[in-house]
């Protein structure tokens, strides 16, 4: 085994002990060595559950000290975080959160909306498509131009469909001393969208089929294919204009939002 790979083996040993007790420590070290492993796990465990703690205050606020530092430490084992930055382990806590508080569904909500807050203010600065450039970028177009049309939006911008009476417990749990919290249940689904407006991250509790429009073309559907999904199977030419008022309505607030930066006709 030549150098490049035998250090690769060492490293990826030492990974492994790090994570898990029961692993193999690397060959050949000492009892001391053992020990002093075992601080070390403790310390990047710990670092771990800090850098959560700091991430998700609302989430940790809610669900208690205890609950939370539990949590935190099976998602520090369980799902290291896989990049260079110790803070990218809260990428898919909110996950972790949906399994292990399964009678609390807004548990998970709330992590994820904490987590994605994150995401669009650390993003990159972009200039939003206005209304008036939407307009002459646009004006031109015909019927084949409009059904074609896909849309950028801005980085890391995101949808959820939830249950959660997301915008009653963001405010209320942002003094750490009020102790009031609003039913967390809604009465019925709603749709959650999270973009930033200037550098300042934001969300908005809407209808669930702005978020499933939203994500559809996010992930590359055209214009058309929204409001062929709104109308439903075999539409009447009056859902089929309606579906196409309700598309225009959710383009004109992705506008007013600064949400898009660009066409992609």
């Amino acid at each position: 085994m030549n150098g490049a790979s035998d250090l690769k083996a060492r490293q990826e040993t030492f990974l492994r002990a790090i994570l898990d007790e029961g692993a193999p420590l690397p060959e050949g070290w000492t009892n001391r060595q053992a020990a002093g492993m075992a601080v070390y796990r403790g310390n990047y465990r710990s670092a771990l559950v800090g850098a959560l703690e700091n991430t998700f205050e609302r989430t940790a606020l809610y669900v208690g000290e205890s609950a939370f530092k539990q949590a935190s430490a099976h998602h520090a084992i369980t799902h290291p975080p896989a990049g260079w930055t110790i803070d990218e382990v809260g990428a898919g806590f909110d996950a972790t959160c949906e399994q292990l508080f399964a009678n609390n569904p807004e548990v998970a909500d709330l992590a994820w909306l904490e987590w994605s807050m994150l995401q669009v203010a650390i993003g990159p600065d972009v200039e939003p498509l206005g209304p008036q450039e939407f307009a002459a970028a646009t004006g031109e177009f015909g019927d084949n131009e409009w059904m074609a049309l896909r849309l950028e939006f801005q980085a890391r911008s995101c949808g959820r469909i939830v249950e959660t009476n997301l915008t009653g417990l963001w405010n209320a749990l942002e003094d750490a001393a009020a102790t009031e919290r609003p039913d967390p249940r809604l009465a019925e689904p709603r749709g959650c969208l999270v973009w930033r407006e200037g550098e300042r991250p934001t969300f908005q509790l809407t209808e669930p089929e702005a978020v499933t429009a939203f994500t559809a073309m996010q992930e590359g559907a055209t214009y058309g294919e929204v409001i062929v999904a709104l109308a439903g199977n075999e539409p009447s030419p009056e859902q089929v204009q309606d579906a196409a008022m309700r598309a225009g309505a959710l383009l004109g607030d992705w506008l007013k939002e600064g949400m898009i930066i660009s066409l992609k006709a």
